[in-house]
């Protein structure tokens, strides 16, 4: 009997005891109901964009747009890193992070940055997804021809044409003289915007094929092309007779080159070049291209001009030593 009663006293200590723990010492007993610590949402990159943004003359800046996707329970301290790479160095050039914060709903969530890089080349932009610093996600773009994107001073919607019907550069032959020839040079343009395109010029240069001597230089104002409307613009030029020559067109507004294009005039009968052929060595008299004060363009480079001349030498006094020594050979021979 007693043992029994020792039995429930000590029951009845322990269940005080406990009661009085719970209640000094809260979360001691476990509710049967808590699952634990939430686990966060699954979250991933969907999908990456990049649009070209404003250009200056060196530098572009890429808008790049992150769609990230999340599902689940809320998801914590997510963020976006963003790197461009250079795509034939391998040499990282500009990173960015974007904070996107917690996510709570299911759907997309857009993450948008821009990266500022050199106007040259092409880059490989890497996106790199963090959930609570953990790297969860990554994605790889590229983009090539960076510099075809054109500062707003350099873009036009007025160039020369691209047809063989209709060629950029064109010539004929307006007078024929003994030693000169005339040129009527004549370049096409085509206006594909949609407002007229002014203050537009065209310089003709024509350059000696062989030696790239410039033998004449001129410019004419383009006037008014209105939009859709191809135009043609003309002008004269006077260069030695006998030799081949390229016709550069150089397309201007304002001061900046907006484009070129070349033609070929071959006024060699016995050689002929097109823009797309190499040079060769012929004989050039620098005199034909030499001004009324006798002066040749400033464009003149000697280096890249060659010429077939007679070597230096004594000429008479070479020919008399040899008459003598060839006397007294035969001298010595008859005897």
């Amino acid at each position: 009997m007693e043992r029994n009663a020792l039995l429930a006293g000590g029951a009845v200590g322990v269940l005080i005891v406990a009661a009085v723990t719970a209640v000094l010492v809260p979360g001691v007993l476990a509710d049967p109901t808590d699952e634990g610590p939430i686990r966060p949402g699954p979250v991933d990159v969907q999908d990456v964009s990049i649009t070209a943004g404003q250009a200056t003359g060196e530098t572009v800046t890429l808008g790049i747009e992150t769609q990230i996707d999340h599902r689940g329970n809320p998801t914590q301290n997510v963020s976006v890193l963003v790197r461009a790479v250079d795509a034939e160095s391998g040499l990282l050039t500009k990173t960015e992070r974007v904070d996107v914060g917690n996510l709570s709903r299911d759907g997309e969530t857009t993450a948008a940055t821009n990266l500022t890089v050199p106007r040259e080349g092409g880059y490989d932009i890497e996106v790199v997804l963090y959930r609570e610093a953990e790297r969860v996600d990554q994605a790889r773009r590229s983009v090539s021809g960076v510099s075809a994107i054109k500062p707003p001073y350099l873009q036009s919607t007025t160039s020369f044409t691209d047809s063989e019907a209709l060629p950029p550069v064109s010539f004929s032959i307006e007078d024929a003289g003994e030693n000169r020839t005339t040129l009527d040079l004549t370049a096409t343009l085509t206006n594909t915007g949609d407002e007229p395109a002014e203050d537009l010029s065209v310089t003709f240069v024509l350059r000696q094929a062989e030696s790239n001597i410039v033998a004449s230089r001129t410019t004419v104002d383009a006037g008014s092309i209105a939009a859709g409307r191809t135009e043609s613009v003309d002008a004269t030029a006077t260069v030695p007779d006998g030799y081949n020559y390229y016709i550069d067109a150089v397309l201007m507004r304002d001061g900046v080159v907006i484009d070129t294009a070349r033609g070929a005039a071959n006024l060699n009968p016995t050689r002929t070049i097109s823009v797309n052929e190499t040079t060769e060595e012929v004989e050039l008299r620098v005199e034909d291209f030499e001004d009324d004060n006798g002066a040749t363009p400033d464009d003149y480079d000697p280096e890249r001009t060659q010429s077939e001349s007679a070597a230096p030498g004594f000429g008479v006094v070479v020919a008399l030593v040899a008459l003598l020594a060839t006397a007294f050979v035969a001298r010595r021979w008859r005897q």
